[in-house]
């Protein structure tokens, strides 16, 4: 088990487990994954675990503490005209328990078409697309979850390249609160986790989070103790990784293939 020490008072102390569990239906999407990677599947700078439809960063907080809320923004990666799906989200549970409360950007291509939207979701539920909201790559996205009080909370999704383009829905959400995530995903179909679409390097950044209704701080992010990188489904050829954190532990960029992009 990995944890970072912090002292006394709210501070996000990630627990990283050892071991193999599932990726939650994420967007009706189950994936495996893998803490304490083979070394043999290692390609330069791998992150501190593998899953086959997520990568980003995603931590369990100490015992005592649940997650009330995250937020970070991001920049709409663009995709290549070959056929492929991605998503890039923010989300509280999942990475270990089976609930998880969600909204994003998704960036498929597809039937000869690019496909830009924005969604929300809560387990077990399908996502929700917000058709109100115009998506294009380069925007530049803002995205929270926000406990307000007991199971009421409040999805805000916001177009920040796009004055008065934003979303807020609030829902009954009951998930323990127990991981937090920033991640770019392959989303699944019919037959399973769908090809991941060959998207431009993109950034997550001011990434914040909180527990127990305390003020949002930083997220504090480690590397590679929460890094994940993605892998093809034999787990043999990592397709999408994460860079390691900026100085301040709130930003990374995440980029397709197996090359680590620098930090921000």
């Amino acid at each position: 088990m990995y944890a970072r020490s912090v002292s006394a008072g709210w501070g996000p102390v990630w627990a990283v487990r050892p071991g193999r569990g599932d990726r939650p239906p994420s967007r009706g999407i189950v994936g495996d994954i893998a803490r304490g990677v083979d070394p043999s599947v290692a390609v330069g700078g791998l992150p501190g675990a593998v899953s086959h439809n997520w990568s980003g960063y995603a931590g369990i907080p100490r015992a005592g503490i649940k997650l009330t809320y995250l937020s970070a923004n991001w920049v709409v990666p663009s995709v290549k005209p070959t056929t492929g799906f991605s998503s890039t989200w923010v989300g509280i549970d999942g990475d270990g328990n089976s609930d998880l409360i969600q909204t994003g950007t998704e960036q498929d291509f597809t039937g000869g078409h690019t496909i830009y939207r924005a969604w929300w979701e809560i387990l077990p539920a399908p996502e929700t697309l917000i058709p109100s909201m115009t998506i294009s790559p380069g925007d530049r996205m803002f995205g929270s979850v926000k406990d307000n009080s007991g199971n009421n909370w409040t999805i805000t999704l916001k177009d920040l390249s796009h004055a008065n383009d934003s979303f807020s829905i609030n829902v009954h959400y009951t998930g323990p609160g127990r991981s937090g995530e920033w991640i770019q995903e392959a989303p699944t179909g019919s037959s399973g986790i769908e090809p991941l679409a060959h998207y431009s390097t993109t950034e997550f950044s001011t990434a914040e989070v909180a527990g127990n209704f305390g003020s949002p701080q930083g997220a504090g992010l480690v590397y590679p103790n929460l890094a994940i990188a993605m892998t093809n489904a034999s787990g043999t050829k990592i397709i999408s990784i994460p860079s390691k954190p900026n100085a301040a532990g709130n930003a990374f960029r995440v980029a397709y293939g197996n090359i680590q992009p620098p930090a921000p």
